[in-house]
């Protein structure tokens, strides 16, 4: 399947594509029965979508209350801890535009369970039990080096198998532990959305869509969706490609 690059003259123009985008295939979900699970992501990027998603959510028909919300990824920190991303989404957006708390399926956090090993496995067993089988929409970053979610360059992570999240240690970004979908998780989505903004992400976004190259070099190489994936890129990310 190819994929789809969506380039933008830059960061602002890209965010309001997305969120377009992001509503409709919301919408579109919701119109044929069904509860969309939608995984978000962390980062600056990721932090102006939802500010826009909040202020388009008065003027939606997207139904709040008929949205689950889970993450690509999770440090694994106290649950009020300002490093956590589902903390950020929750003042930024979930909380603002009413989500239902019972469809919001955070990562444990380190004062709820014991280890990142725990959490992961609790993580897990939430997606089977929310009767989870895809994501309809997968958001992911990606950073200078190629990593997404908490998947790095040459770490153990990238060679989980038969699992749907793992525990991470020694992260080369800090928080160093953390939990994060698998390989065969984040590929269970229908629609796999990269958002990468800025001229530090340049090298890496080439590398990510190179005709060739190593997943254990960039990582962000071994995620596709079901039905489509598409980088959402600006000018100054796309600055290497051909």
């Amino acid at each position: 399947m190819s994929i789809d690059v969506r380039r933008h003259a830059d960061a602002d123009l890209l965010v309001g594509d997305v969120a377009s985008a992001l509503l409709d295939r919301i919408e579109a979900a919701q119109a044929r029965g069904e509860l969309p699970h939608v995984a978000l992501t962390g980062g600056s990027i990721a932090e102006t979508l939802r500010r826009e998603l909040a202020r388009r959510a008065v003027d939606s028909s997207v139904d709040w209350s008929r949205v689950a919300f889970w993450w690509g990824d999770e440090r694994f920190v106290a649950r009020d801890s300002a490093d956590r991303n589902a903390q950020q989404a929750r003042g930024e957006f979930l909380d603002v535009v009413g989500v239902d708390p019972a469809n919001i399926h955070e990562v444990p956090a380190s004062d709820q369970v014991g280890t990142a090993e725990e959490s992961a496995s609790a993580y897990a067993d939430a997606l089977r039990a929310a009767g989870w089988q895809s994501f309809e929409v997968m958001l992911l970053g990606m950073g200078p080096d190629g990593h997404t979610a908490s998947l790095f360059p040459g770490h153990s992570g990238l060679d989980v198998r038969d699992a749907l999240t793992t525990a991470v240690h020694d992260s080369p970004k800090p928080p160093p532990d953390r939990v994060t979908l698998t390989f065969e998780a984040l590929a269970s989505s229908r629609s796999v959305w990269f958002l990468a903004s800025g001229e530090g992400k340049a090298e890496a976004v080439a590398r990510a869509l190179a005709e060739e190259g190593s997943v254990t070099e960039t990582p962000a190489r071994g995620v596709r969706g079901q039905d489509e994936t598409v980088w959402w890129i600006d000018a100054e990310a796309a600055r290497l490609l051909p």
